[in-house]
């Protein structure tokens, strides 16, 4: 069964007729919208990195927030999305910005839990840039949530994923989390 059969068939076992005019298009629009929010599977972090980390002597905090995210829950295929912030105190290396949002769409493009997306971006970046330490805090609306089940519309879930001095210094949780406008309920 080819990818259009295959949604073709989803559409007519939900109750409704894929070749009706507005649902014509819709499988193919469908393989595409899959290939899309699932092509984390098949990125290379070393191609994302693109050798985009750089000596340098810098060691005071990096933060970047609220970067959007978009993911599929594992348990329904429903979408949660949100903001992450990441963090890392650099060791004698840095990596372009622009390399941590791609970092955090390769774990988010697949079907996902929040919490080891949270856990998956921390470590990446720990082993790639060899940091003092790394924080990552996400925020998230799971739509599983607020569409189905409890429908709870309004709530958040908020994971976070701590290595090196973030894990173990209160201080520059602290910091990160006062950064990004979060308080240290640990603390």
């Amino acid at each position: 069964m080819t990818d259009l059969e295959f949604y073709r068939e989803f559409i007519k076992r939900l109750g409704d007729d894929p070749d009706r005019v507005g649902l014509r298009d819709t499988p193919a629009r469908m393989v595409d919208a899959y290939a899309f929010l699932s092509s984390g599977y098949a990125a290379d972090i070393e191609q994302e990195m693109n050798g985009a980390i750089f000596k340098e002597d810098y060691d005071e905090m990096v933060v970047v927030k609220n970067i959007d995210f978009y993911s599929l829950c594992e348990h329904h295929l429903l979408p949660f999305f949100g903001k992450i912030h990441v963090a890392y105190l650099p060791k004698g290396r840095v990596i372009g910005l622009s390399k941590i949002p791609r970092i955090v769409d390769v774990f988010s493009r697949r079907l996902q839990l929040q919490e080891r997306m949270t856990m998956q971006i921390a470590r990446c970046l720990h082993d790639y840039l060899k940091p003092m330490g790394v924080g990552v805090v996400c925020e998230a609306t799971h739509l599983c949530m607020a569409m189905r089940g409890v429908q709870k519309v309004s709530s958040h879930t908020t994971t976070s994923a701590m290595e090196g001095r973030f894990k173990s210094d209160a201080r520059t949780r602290q910091e990160f989390l006062h950064l990004i406008g979060m308080p240290d309920l640990r603390a």
